[in-house]
């Protein structure tokens, strides 16, 4: 599985651990990745994720995953994260009609 945030799609980045003497080894910048079950009110059931501490901190300031997912913008979320959006969308719409 990838180490891959499945919200935001933060991902492994790489860089260098740096000697005293300056002797500069590749290194691996791993995000801090932890499954989660974020309830969704819209949808009305408990969506399991493989989610950075980071996002999920985000979703938590932001109200919960429905208003999380509306908030943010389209070209900042994974594939996965616009489906779950459209679907939040789709409920939505359908219970004001």
């Amino acid at each position: 599985m990838a180490r891959r945030c499945a919200l935001t799609g933060k991902e492994v980045q790489f860089g260098h651990n740096v000697s005293h003497s300056m002797r500069a080894t590749n290194r691996r910048f791993e995000p801090n990745i932890q499954k989660v079950t974020l309830a969704s009110d819209a949808l009305g059931r408990s969506i399991p994720l493989r989610i950075a501490t980071r996002t999920l901190r985000t979703v938590q300031k932001k109200g919960g995953i429905d208003s999380f997912l509306l908030a943010t913008d389209d070209s900042k979320l994974m594939p996965e994260a616009l489906k779950l959006k459209r679907q939040i969308k789709k409920k939505l719409s359908a219970t004001q009609s």
